[in-house]
């Protein structure tokens, strides 16, 4: 779910502190775009979206949560958007956040 090697070669490349403001700017743009799909997916904008939340994801190593985002962004190219399932690519982060956020604040 969680591609661990990216997320110490994160903290590694840019630093523990900086790292904690990533993690933050990242949970908040990634959850403001969750939030519109919840409420409000716009399938004239879900490939764009999805693949604004691919790139976030595999930057942090959420690879579950991005290869349902990836597999979501190539069916809205092929004029799919309808057959996302928007449904299990919220649940994928939200499980995804709550295990990574459960295993920082054990660190």
């Amino acid at each position: 779910m969680i591609n661990w090697e990216r997320v110490e070669e994160l903290r590694d490349e840019i630093g523990a502190e900086d790292f904690d403001e990533v993690v933050d700017l990242f949970l908040d743009e990634v959850e403001e775009v969750t939030e519109r799909l919840r409420t409000a997916p716009d399938l004239s904008s879900l490939e764009a979206d999805l693949h604004f939340l691919k790139g976030s994801a595999l930057n942090l190593g959420f690879e579950t949560f991005s290869q349902l985002c990836q597999a979501g962004e190539a069916a809205s190219a092929a004029g799919q958007a309808a057959t996302v399932d928007v449904s299990a690519v919220l649940s994928a982060f939200e499980e995804s956040k709550a295990i990574f956020q459960q295993k920082l604040a054990a660190a």
